[in-house]
């Protein structure tokens, strides 16, 4: 945030972040113990991640009532992870009201007949707050069933190597690195 008081432009800025669902993530892996054995995240890690990002809850200048979130691309959705039988028994209801009329669906057949990102869609949509914000944080989630995605520009960069991409923090550290030595 600015010296200035009050809010800034720059303050509010959205960036774009991209995460893969299917790449295993040490910070948001199930397994912790050794490192060759760290798993991608699960669908419950990565939507509760998803969701404070969509939310700006990692940002310093949070507030609940307002949406200063950024946007976030999944990619490959296809191959969520989930951890014990739940795409078998986990079951996805909707009714529209009337009476007979309660619909019932399983994770795998979700998946089968709309794809990993509808399921990814509809567990951040439950962390998500539930409040007048919560359809325009969730309209800038963009999941993708496979790696290809429009917003490959978008992506945070650092030294041309996007965020999250292997070898991105060697670059970051390559940057301050630099800064050091110029001051």
């Amino acid at each position: 945030m600015s010296q200035t008081l009050g809010l800034t432009r720059l303050a509010y800025s959205r960036t774009w972040h991209q995460i893969s669902a299917s790449a295993p993530h040490v910070e948001l892996s199930t397994i912790k113990a050794p490192a060759t054995a760290v798993t991608p995240p699960s669908l419950g890690r990565l939507a509760s991640r998803i969701a404070t990002l969509l939310m700006g809850k990692h940002k310093p200048i949070w507030d609940p009532s307002t949406d200063c979130g950024d946007y976030v691309v999944v990619t490959d959705c296809a191959a969520l992870y989930t951890t014990g039988k739940k795409k078998w028994r986990k079951t996805y209801y909707r009714h529209n009201t009337r009476p007979g009329s309660l619909k019932a669906v399983t994770m795998d057949v979700l998946m089968e007949k709309l794809g990993g990102a509808e399921v990814l869609r509809k567990a951040v949509s439950g962390m998500l707050p539930k409040n007048r914000l919560r359809e325009k944080r969730l309209a800038r989630l963009k999941a993708f069933e496979g790696a290809a995605h429009p917003y490959k520009e978008n992506i945070v960069r650092f030294g041309g190597t996007p965020v999250g991409a292997e070898g991105w923090q060697e670059a970051v550290q390559a940057i301050r690195d630099a800064d050091k030595t110029r001051i």
